[in-house]
């Protein structure tokens, strides 16, 4: 049976109690040398893969092969036609604190959860009784395409390239598997695996690397991709924060989504909000949101903000389960 919510209300008051103490008698528990003097200025680069021939794949699918998508990949389909507002994500990177792990926002500390991302993919946050092990023989690059397309040996080493010292392929290579696979199943893992590739992922332009063919195939043991996705966006954060410059490989749609979320103020949440089959991502590409504002724009609102500009939990977060410590 499903907690009550006024139960679930209760557990995060222990938690924010155990949070607030812990915070007093350990401190921010930072490793000697991580504040590090910032660059005044960043030039990031947001550029993103064209995203057209996804686009297009899932439009022509019908709602039967839609479902199977979603029920196995959750909401991620969605990402494809999220615009990004590239001087959105530059202005925000300004703001990024690599100590500390969130935007400092003038006094306002914010950053992106594993139950925020969670709610918008609409994927299970907290997984009980799953231990996560290695293979202890796991298959190489070849054999993963080999597997992943009913292809060959030869046409998979052939296919391999090095793009800037990492190993990938290109999407033009995947694209008519996606498109005309005769098995429904291997044509909807190949889409969910650009998906990861390109959008998620995005770390060489218009290829795929070799690790998100090895993350790709511990999605298919039930591995919850959240905390991975979140890593990956703190680490490109703060990797462009601390030199000043470079491009931005995290999740840009999801951090797009997010930041954007928690100026979407409500009088009241709708019920429907509450309900199971709510999307997120889907609400969001519903609703209007400010188009052509400047970095400089974006620059001065984060530097005025203040607390009753935001929306600290944002609409569509459902009261759950929270994941907030590991051990004892």
């Amino acid at each position: 049976m499903e907690e009550s919510i006024t139960q679930i209300t209760e557990k995060n008051a222990v938690v924010r109690e155990w949070s607030l103490k812990t915070q007093r008698e350990k401190g921010d528990s930072l490793v000697e040398g991580c504040v590090a003097n910032l660059p005044e200025h960043t030039t990031v680069n947001v550029r993103q893969n064209n995203l057209e021939d996804l686009v297009r794949v899932w439009n022509q699918w019908d709602s039967d092969t839609r479902g199977i998508f979603t029920e196995r990949y959750g909401d991620i389909a969605h990402l494809i036609t999220i615009r990004v507002d590239e001087q959105l994500i530059q202005a925000m990177v300004r703001f990024w604190d690599p100590a500390y792990q969130c935007f400092t926002f003038n006094q306002e500390d914010m950053t992106p959860t594993i139950e925020e991302y969670a709610a918008l993919l609409r994927i299970d946050n907290v997984q009980f009784g799953k231990i996560y092990v290695k293979e202890p023989k796991p298959l190489t690059f070849r054999k993963k395409l080999v597997r992943l397309t009913d292809m060959t040996d030869t046409w998979a080493e052939k296919q391999i390239k090095k793009k800037n010292e990492t190993v990938c392929i290109p999407w033009s290579s995947l694209r008519e598997s996606v498109l005309s696979h005769p098995d429904i199943l291997k044509r909807v893992n190949l889409f969910a695996l650009a998906i990861y590739g390109l959008v998620i992922f995005p770390r060489v332009l218009e290829h795929i690397e070799v690790a998100v063919f090895d993350f790709f195939e511990r999605l298919k043991q039930g591995v919850n991709p959240v905390p991975t996705i979140l890593a990956e966006t703190f680490r490109s954060l703060s990797t462009c924060r601390r030199v000043g410059k470079g491009r931005f490989i995290g999740c840009a749609q999801l951090l797009n989504v997010w930041i954007l979320s928690h100026f979407w103020k409500l009088v009241r949440t709708p019920f429907h909000m509450f309900s199971k089959t709510f999307a997120p991502l889907e609400a969001y590409l519903k609703k209007e949101w400010p188009r052509e504002v400047t970095e400089q724009h974006w620059v001065s609102v984060f530097q005025n903000l203040r607390a009753e500009d935001i929306t600290w939990r944002a609409p569509w977060i459902r009261p759950s389960v929270l994941l907030y410590k590991c051990g004892g």
